[in-house]
């Protein structure tokens, strides 16, 4: 495993910890994570066949998750608030999560990057790729959506996000076990074991269990970034799977429509989780992107 160099970024009031991969003369590859999840669900030994490939990678952990700054102090959203009304009860936006991602390039000196965001991830680095264009080499997002509004979660996918938090380490590692039967890849095997330790983990750097809340009100409270994709210049690739019951495949589709000229790559069998079966191709994908 490459050794990582940890540090912490910063924007504005927000402390963002993150952790750079690699030779510094790789490509440099900025890694933004989904929902309610810390930096280390990017698995090392992805991370590692990126650096085999050529790439820098950095990951981090988002604001209100992992070592970053939570925001406690703003409370969880309502439910019935966040489901209904969004933006009145949201603290923030993806647009200031996308300030975060800039943050941390600008801590790492790059003044451009490759972008791969997944789910909520994949949100954020489009709204880099809006916002920012010049930061961005490529942008690659996978299992996600342009908006809200597109790709609707099964009502069982939405039902295992929305069981109450785990209050221990054993607790949280059971539960992502259980969720990810759920919303996971029917065609490929889970790691059950490394889901667990993860889960313990991630316990263990952080107990606040109203951040994912938070995550979610900026989605709901974010406008839909269609119309915005039509301006991406960037050399883009849509990953999505063909089985994922969170955010459907149509949501992929509909980014890639957004998107001129944009790739769409669709595996059957992969649901809301990045198999290391297909670790490989999505690699080629992102390497093929690199000018």
């Amino acid at each position: 495993m490459t050794e990582p160099t940890t540090a912490t970024a910063r924007n504005g009031d927000i402390t963002l910890a993150y952790e750079r991969y690699g030779p510094s003369d790789g490509e440099p590859l900025l890694m933004i994570m989904g929902l309610g999840m810390q930096m280390y669900y990017w698995r090392d030994e992805f991370l590692d066949a990126f650096v085999r490939a050529g790439f820098s990678p950095a990951r981090f952990d988002n604001r209100d998750a992992g070592a970053s700054t939570h925001l406690t102090r703003r409370g969880a959203p309502p439910l019935p608030a966040l489901l209904a009304a969004p933006q009145l009860v949201a603290s923030y936006r993806i647009s200031d999560m996308a300030g975060d991602a800039v943050a941390v390039m600008d801590a790492l000196g790059w003044g451009s990057a490759h972008v791969f965001g997944a789910s909520l991830g994949g949100m954020i680095a489009q709204a880099v790729a809006i916002e920012h264009p010049r930061r961005v080499r490529s942008l690659t997002s996978v299992m996600s959506t342009p908006s809200p509004r597109i790709g609707r979660p099964t009502v069982r996918a939405a039902l295992a996000l929305a069981a109450r938090p785990a209050r221990t380490a054993d607790e949280a590692a059971e539960r992502i076990v259980r969720t990810m039967h759920v919303i996971g890849s029917p065609g490929y095997p889970q790691d059950d074991d490394w889901l667990r330790a993860y889960a313990r983990r991630a316990f263990a750097r952080a107990q606040d269990a109203t951040g994912t809340r938070r995550q979610l009100a900026a989605v709901g409270a974010s406008p839909s970034r269609v119309a915005a994709l039509g301006g991406v210049r960037a050399p883009t690739l849509v990953v999505h799977g063909a089985a994922d019951p969170l955010i459907p495949v149509a949501a992929g589709r509909a980014t890639a429509a957004a998107v001129p000229g944009a790739r769409l790559r669709t595996y059957s069998g992969m649901g809301h989780h990045l198999p290391r079966e297909l670790w490989s191709s999505v690699i080629t994908e992102v390497s093929a992107l690199v000018g």
